[in-house]
């Protein structure tokens, strides 16, 4: 946190006396449990011009007064963090995104992201993206997906990139192991929405509206074995788990991914899902650019495990 902010001037109405300070606060300026404790401890809430604990009670009448400071949204180097490059040029970088690490930080100050690693190796990235905590990255993977990601090391760049997102202009194909019945090849055009009850997941949208988002998937079936197939699946929209959530759709969910009611997988404390393989058109060259990503050491055991061959890489 920065050591300016802005202040905030309340007074205590009749009606809200005896409440706890804290409480009092949090209310009247929408601020989160961990923000109001870090305020209280920094001396940042003041009571009649004294700095005051949380558990206080307001009495009607008192002035409180609340010194905010302005989060830094920058992402913070880790030089000491791996990256694993699989290509760069002169505007953008792209990277293998090991399965357990966040892309991007969501709180000011969090580490152990991608783009803590990035910026601190391509220090021109954090002033790439309009949002600083993306460190120039141009789209994000779930933290239990690895595989490839692209980032932009120029403003222009990263504008040209995320709009070939956004018109569904980028090709991008995951391999993901599943079980239960699956045609050789299809296609899934399903709505998604967040689930009413469930808000870490998503779920199908039968009807337009309540939050529906188009989501269209291609699948093709590489490898098979007894209930399991190996399948490359390749996305023109990017809903959140779109291609976990579609997959469950269809009777095939991810091998380990407990929450679509993918089989459990011993020995893999991650579910089966690898972004392999991303193309764009190149923002300055005008020219296709396509980036592959191997299958990480713990996902090749698995197919092992159940006599599936690696195919070469994904299909053209």
């Amino acid at each position: 946190m920065s050591t300016t902010g802005t202040t905030h001037t309340l007074v205590v109405e009749a009606g809200k006396a005896g409440q706890r300070v804290d409480l009092f606060i949090g209310e009247a300026l929408g601020l989160s449990r961990a923000k109001l404790k870090r305020l209280f401890d920094s001396g940042a809430v003041k009571v009649n011009g004294r700095a005051a604990k949380k558990g206080l009670l307001v009495a009607a009448g008192q002035s409180i007064t609340v010194v905010v400071p302005e989060e830094r949204r920058e992402v913070v180097p880790e030089p000491q963090a791996p990256l694993t490059v699989l290509h760069e040029d002169a505007v953008l970088v792209f990277v293998d995104k090991p399965a357990g690490r966040p892309s991007h930080p969501l709180q000011p100050g969090e580490t152990g992201t991608v783009a803590n690693a990035l910026v601190a190796r391509y220090p021109e990235c954090a002033e790439a993206s309009e949002d600083e905590r993306e460190g120039g990255l141009c789209h994000r993977l779930d933290i239990e997906t690895s595989g490839v990601m692209v980032a932009a090391r120029t403003r222009e760049a990263w504008t040209a990139v995320r709009e070939a997102f956004g018109g569904r202009e980028v090709d991008k194909r995951y391999w993901a192991l599943v079980t239960g019945p699956l045609a050789d090849d299809g296609e899934i055009d399903l709505p998604l929405r967040h689930h009413p009850r469930h808000p870490d997941r998503v779920e199908p949208a039968l009807e337009e509206g309540d939050g529906a988002r188009a989501a269209h998937s291609e699948f093709k079936v590489l490898e098979r074995s007894g209930e399991y197939s190996l399948v490359e699946v390749r996305i023109s929209t990017g809903v959140l788990h779109q291609v976990r959530a579609h997959l469950a759709a269809v009777g095939a969910p991810i091998v380990g991914d407990m929450l679509y009611g993918g089989r459990e997988e011993p020995g893999l404390s991650r579910f089966f899902l690898h972004a392999k393989a991303l193309g764009v058109t190149h923002p300055e060259t005008k020219q296709p650019v396509r980036v592959d990503s191997p299958l990480p050491a713990e996902l090749l055991a698995v197919l092992e495990r159940h006599a599936l061959p690696v195919p070469a890489r994904p299909s053209p």
